[in-house]
């Protein structure tokens, strides 16, 4: 996405309470309890906590586990959760609204499971499930805090697009049509069967498991599409070629692949990159500070918009502290080097959440690779340490920029944010759980992944790619003592990343390149060239350098799929206000292939959680 000033989002309209009772009237069936009520809050918390929450955290954990990034649950949930408010009408919007809340904040720490597999690669000797849970937990409490604190900047004040956040929105508006949301859910089945079959076909047929098969990898090129995908099998394809060059010169054992190498160069494609986003979004910030402050004030801030101020700077202090006392009293840590993860998290939850409010991306792996390299530069030698103190800060901007764009869906519909904030607040409990507990399961059912692939570069490792704690492990065990051959690969990247992001940044910013690849085929096809070949994002294309080269190939065809798919498919999507003929296009997050992408790694995920736990019984019978 463009780094261009974003256009103000539009006021949102003026909101139904969110949380008066509901006249009859506005509920289809009128044995739902009223809006508001504590049966209403009942419903919604138990479905999220106990099946959209726990569906969209098993998803997040494994494609963490498996291609190394997960996407976000608030398009399942907002789905799945309008299922369940439809019956009240335009209003089930807000309902739908704080199951998606709720069951984002628990995929987004399942998704953090990694950081229990990146001890395990470290060596480190792993507390009681309970410490682990209990930290975690604190760390969440900490970091919903800190992104409440950030909210009335980053989505009152600046008013960032957040575009996951608008797309939501526009879901949970949309699905108030019966048509359209027994469509969406149709689509979304039928992913989860292929990715089910998928999946079972791999642990059945030798031939699907050698061609390294993997729906989730496909689903989450086919929601992405092919100008994110090609970039990546593009990379991979040049550093196959280049894997002798590379052994003669020492930056790769004699039989280590690429990607051994790949991710240092990655990381730094990702730090390059960065350096010319977070200049423009500087600038961009600043012009919109200004351009805010040139409205007048409207009168007395809405009542669903108002927070507690003091109330919130005590919970960030209570939690926080808390997080201090589990992490030295409970985990034998050091405070100082906890405390310095604490205030990155700080900086970091406001820097990303400009990053995620404009450009829709959360660069979580830069804040990452930034604060260990702070770390080494003050003298910290000790692997383990900087990954517990890396915890906080990689939590932190997770759970704190995922409650931004929450609060920025619920900016535009209205919904009342204090309530919104208790249930991310549940959600992060139920979260911490889930973290910890699936971890273990996966670990112990999949031995693989266990294995340091660092050290073991040619191991077999089925689907169980692990390509975040790959970068992550990579990233910090060489802490203080980085080898000249990573200086130099890292340096290498951070000058390619740079300098296409820069160029990218004045191609794609010129008027008349822009008319001309909106015109016609002919620029269409030009525009997709540049955007996946000659210029990709050094975002996109290092996840080539972070995964086997199967999965590259895997990732690509499903966003070659997608933009097959959208290229010759003769039948649009519907309408949003379900009139044949009118209302707006659906988001892009409900098209038909990103929806049946989706159910692939719903599917798949569901499979091998099952089969494990299954697996587990068996051997504790």
């Amino acid at each position: 996405m463009s780094l261009s000033a974003p256009s103000l989002p539009p006021e949102p309209p003026p909101p139904s309470s969110g949380g008066a009772l509901a006249e009859p009237s506005q509920r289809r069936f009128h044995w739902l309890p009223p809006v508001g009520t504590w049966k209403y809050h009942l419903l919604l918390s138990a479905v999220a906590l106990f099946i959209l929450g726990p569906l969209g955290g098993i998803a997040a954990s494994y494609m963490n586990f498996s291609v190394g990034f997960f996407v976000g649950g608030q398009v399942l949930a907002g789905i799945l959760g309008s299922a369940v408010t439809y019956g009240y009408g335009a209003e089930g919007k807000h309902g739908a609204n704080y199951m998606q809340t709720m069951a984002a904040s628990v995929a987004s720490l399942c998704a953090m499971s990694v950081l229990i597999q990146s001890m395990v690669w470290l060596g480190m000797e792993m507390p009681a499930a309970w410490q682990l849970m209990l930290f975690v937990g604190c760390v969440g409490m900490f970091a919903v805090g800190v992104g409440m604190l950030y909210t009335p900047l980053l989505v009152d004040k600046l008013q960032l697009d957040y575009p996951s956040g608008l797309a939501v929105a526009n879901i949970l508006r949309a699905l108030t049509d019966k048509r359209l949301l027994k469509a969406s859910i149709s689509k979304l089945g039928g992913g989860t069967l292929l990715g089910a079959l998928a999946a079972w076909m791999t642990e059945k047929v030798a031939f699907v498991a050698s061609i390294g098969t993997s729906a989730a990898t496909l689903g989450a090129g086919m929601i992405v599409g092919s100008r994110i995908t090609v970039p990546a099998i593009v990379m991979a394809v040049i550093g196959a070629v280049l894997v002798p060059t590379l052994r003669e010169i020492g930056w790769l054992g004699p039989q280590d692949p690429f990607r051994k190498i790949g991710f240092v160069i990655g990381l730094g494609m990702i730090c390059g990159a960065a350096v010319v986003d977070l200049s423009l979004l500087a600038v961009q910030a600043a012009k919109r500070i200004r351009e805010r402050a040139s409205v007048k004030d409207e009168g007395e801030e809405e009542s669903w918009k108002k927070v507690n101020i003091p109330r919130l700077l005590a919970w960030v202090g209570v939690w926080g502290g808390a997080t201090l006392v589990v992490g030295t009293q409970v985990l034998n840590q050091p405070i100082g080097w906890l405390l310095f993860g604490m205030l990155l998290a700080l900086l970091f939850v406001l820097i990303n959440g400009i990053s995620f409010g404009i450009t829709d991306q959360n660069p979580i792996s830069s804040a990452f690779v930034i604060s260990v390299l702070m770390m080494s530069m003050m003298g910290l030698r000790v692997p383990l340490v900087g990954m517990m103190a890396a915890t906080i800060l990689l939590i932190s901007t997770s759970v704190g920029c995922d409650m931004q764009q929450d609060r920025s869906t619920g900016w535009r519909l209205g919904t009342n944010r204090v309530t919104q904030f208790r249930y991310q607040v549940l959600g992060v409990i139920m979260g911490a759980l889930l973290c910890v507990g699936l971890a273990r399961v996966f670990m112990t059912a999949y031995p693989a992944l266990t294995i340091n692939q660092l050290d073991n570069p040619n191991a077999e490792v089925g689907q169980w790619g692990s390509a975040m704690t790959y970068k992550l492990v990579g990233a910090i065990r060489d802490l203080g003592s980085l080898s000249q051959a990573v200086v130099n690969a890292l340096l290498l990247g951070l000058a390619i990343g740079f300098i296409y992001e820069l160029l990218r940044k004045v191609v794609r910013g010129n008027a008349r390149y822009q008319r001309y690849v909106k015109g016609s085929r002919q620029g269409f096809a030009v525009g997709w060239t540049v955007d996946a070949i000659l210029l990709p994002s050094p975002y996109a294309s290092s996840f080539g350098g972070f995964v086997a080269f199967p999965v590259s190939l895997w990732f690509g065809a499903g966003g070659i799929v997608t933009s097959v798919w959208n290229t010759f498919s003769k039948r649009g999507e519907p309408a949003v206000s379900g009139s044949p003929g009118e209302g707006e296009a659906l988001p892009e997050d409900m098209s038909t292939m990103s929806l049946m992408g989706g159910g692939l790694i719903a599917g798949e995920s569901l499979f091998f959680l099952i089969a494990g736990l299954i697996g587990l019984a068996s051997l504790l019978a």
